[in-house]
């Protein structure tokens, strides 16, 4: 909670190794803070995180440590406006260019770039961890539409390459085609959760069935 508002109300639920998730939901429903509780981004006022077996809401606990283990990709892309360096990184910054499509523009600076273009790179960025897991916020709602497209290959990419992956996004065709699980998050609670054929086809909770007809 932020003061008197109360944001997440209690959630509780577990996210397994190769999992994508996709949660959905308003605007102002939590999703977003939810996320960026994952890795303490926004600290909890109660309840506990744990990851690979450790409460990463105790204080003792290095959450730097964890944090390069969950890879970040926001709504902006946040590029720095500098070229890469030429450290011992180049190496596998190029292979994971290569990856996305994008080798043959390492030497860009990023106002040199599409939007898509950006996105692409900040999903680069996340990946040199060698993350765990990886986490979007929006990845694609800044974007112009006919860049969606490319972002969201990437992501498909990586969750057939069995990435971890929790999402959350307003792509219902993403969260059809590739999601495992999907979650409806609405006034701070889990309201729905379920495989997305079930979830789309035959929504149970009246707040989710209001929902859907107005974005699909």
């Amino acid at each position: 909670s932020f003061g008197n508002l109360s944001v997440l109300r209690g959630i509780d639920l577990n996210i397994y190794k190769g999992d994508v998730v996709v949660i959905v939901g308003p605007s102002g429903s939590g999703k977003s803070t939810f996320l960026r509780c994952l890795n303490l981004l926004e600290v909890p006022t109660g309840g506990s995180i744990h990851f690979e077996n450790v409460d990463i809401t105790d204080k003792r606990v290095n959450i730097d440590k964890y944090r390069q283990k969950m890879g970040m990709v926001f709504q902006q892309f946040n590029l720095f406006p500098h070229m890469m360096s030429k450290a011992e990184a180049e190496e596998k910054a190029m292979k994971l260019l290569e990856r996305v499509g994008l080798a043959d523009r390492a030497d860009a600076y990023p106002s040199q770039l599409s939007g898509g273009q950006k996105q692409r790179i900040a999903i680069v960025r996340a990946l040199c961890m060698e993350p765990e897991v990886l986490l979007f916020d929006e990845p694609t709602s800044a974007l112009d539409p006919e860049m969606v497209g490319e972002v969201l290959q990437v992501m498909k990419d990586l969750a057939k390459e069995k990435m971890t992956m929790v999402v959350v996004t307003h792509e219902m065709g993403f969260a059809k085609e590739v999601a495992n699980r999907v979650i409806f998050i609405d006034e701070g609670i889990i309201q729905e959760e379920n495989e997305p054929k079930e979830f789309f086809e035959n929504p149970k909770n009246e707040r989710l069935k209001s929902f859907l007809s107005k974005v699909l």
